[in-house]
């Protein structure tokens, strides 16, 4: 470890340094940024009744993993339609270049949007298609704006059927042809209820369309979902908390360098950790792991990438040059193309 401690870093300044590190974030669900202020403001675009803070704030309430899952449900009901999409994602992108992040890459829960518009779905062939463009143009603003750039990941739901994980995959790839911003795929959902294997055609299909393989393996379960996700071609994996107790896998992850997406204060908020501190954060970058740091679903976690990286220095001695490293990581397992992610490792490794 640096020798840069609290001692030489103050507070003050390790926040200032942080926050002017360019810095990627690669696990980021969309419906995971709505703040309960936000929440308010989609409940006045419906044309009945707003809601309070209050009541907004108390969707938020969970106590465990299935409690956030329902949850998020709850919150992720406040999306009626393009013009809540679009507002969703102008405030996420405020947020993130608020905290210096230059680029990154969010899931959107497709799959959770075909189960809870099924009627609406029927009716309306197009609908996600008008959601989509209403993603599209806060995306388009964002960039011109803040100078944020921002790539889409379809996110399935594992523990739905393999049937409508089809849908968003294929989905995925036609619509890739319109909007290159649509750069990959995910299963999210309870790793409990349903593994990675049943989804391994369907995960070939996609990379012979393009699509980039992203996957939550080992949140909840234990390191043979992670076998099983890099079994069908996973890229990237969300999560990983339980890699650290089978060595042959932290040799295999570390020999081909599979980036993983780490969210250490979702896995304290969900009870997978007892805290930040004893995440594996820690033993798998020292090991040589390509880890990421990630907030993950910060409206429901309450932490931002950048007090991920605060929280870094603090509680496991990260030094400005090992955060640094983190968020060099951060392009380098991005999915931008290689020209892109080499610019801004450079800009990484010159920052002061």
């Amino acid at each position: 470890m640096a020798e840069e401690t609290d001692c030489t870093l103050t507070q003050k300044t390790i926040e200032e340094f942080i926050r002017a590190l360019p810095k990627a974030e690669l696990h980021l669900h969309l419906e995971g940024t709505l703040a309960p202020e936000t929440v308010v403001e989609l409940s006045e675009l419906g044309g009945g009744a707003a809601m309070t803070l209050a009541e907004a704030e108390a969707l938020y309430a969970y106590t465990d993993f299935g409690g956030f899952l329902m949850a998020f449900k709850a919150v992720v009901g406040q999306l009626r339609g393009p013009a809540e999409y679009e507002l969703a994602a102008w405030r996420m992108l405020e947020k993130l270049a608020a905290q210096g992040v230059k680029h990154a890459e969010v899931y959107i829960s497709v799959g959770v949007i075909f189960r809870m518009k099924a009627e609406e779905d029927r009716a309306d062939p197009e609908l996600f298609q008008k959601i989509f463009a209403g993603l599209e143009r806060a995306r388009v603003r964002g960039e011109r704006e803040l100078g944020v750039t921002l790539s889409w990941i379809f996110d399935a739901v594992r523990h739905f059927t393999v049937p409508e994980a089809e849908r968003v995959f294929r989905l995925a790839a036609r619509m890739r042809a319109e909007y290159p911003s649509i750069v990959g795929i995910g299963l999210g959902g309870d790793e409990r209820l349903t593994g990675s294997e049943p989804f391994a055609a369907i995960y070939a299909e996609a990379r012979e369309a393009g699509l980039r393989l992203t996957n939550h393996a080992g949140e909840t379960t234990g390191p043979e979902a992670i076998w099983e996700a890099l079994a069908i071609g996973s890229e990237r994996l969300g999560h990983a908390v339980s890699a650290f107790l089978d060595d042959d896998l932290l040799a295999e992850l570390l020999e081909r360098q599979v980036p993983l997406e780490l969210n250490p204060t979702s896995n304290v908020r969900t009870g997978v950790v007892g805290s930040f501190g004893e995440h594996p954060l820690r033993r798998y970058f020292d090991r040589g792991l390509l880890v990421t740091l990630n907030s993950d679903d910060p409206a429901f976690f309450g932490s931002t990438l950048e007090e991920e990286y605060g929280k870094a220095h603090r509680e496991h001695g990260f030094s400005r040059e090992e955060l640094k490293r983190l968020a060099a990581n951060s392009f380098r397992a991005s999915f931008l193309p290689e020209e892109e992610r080499e610019r801004w490792v450079r800009a990484v490794e010159e920052m002061a």
